[in-house]
């Protein structure tokens, strides 16, 4: 079982920053695989990011280049900073254990957080 909780959305102008965190618990930090999703109003949800136990990162096509996303064993936390903000980048993000399987799908990961609003306006 492992128990993840969302911090760090807002509202935020067009080109601003944002940086998420996803505090883990319940299993040893440093075995998990994390990723990041959104989920806008009327879509289906969408794959951002993703690191390993050891540090390799997958980034989406569409935030590669403006999103970081790094973890901190020590604190149990894996954070995602958000630079240059769009419009549509505007969803709730949640982060999620990886389980196997598609790294790029929802369904290879079992636990998530409650999510937290990224609103972007233009």
């Amino acid at each position: 079982q492992v128990q993840l909780v969302e911090s760090g959305g807002g509202l935020v102008q067009a080109g601003g920053s944002l940086r998420l965190s996803c505090a883990a618990s319940g299993r040893t930090f440093s075995s998990i695989n994390i990723g990041w999703f959104r989920q806008a109003p009327g879509k289906e949800r969408e794959f951002v990011a993703r690191i390993t136990w050891s540090g390799i990162t997958y980034y989406a096509d569409s935030v590669k280049g403006r999103f970081t996303i790094s973890r901190d064993n020590a604190k149990n936390t894996v954070y995602l900073q958000m630079n240059s903000l769009k419009p549509e980048d505007t969803a709730v993000y949640s982060c999620a254990s990886f389980n196997g399987g598609s790294v790029y799908r929802s369904t290879s990961y079992d636990y998530w957080g409650q999510g937290t609003q990224v609103t972007v306006s233009s």
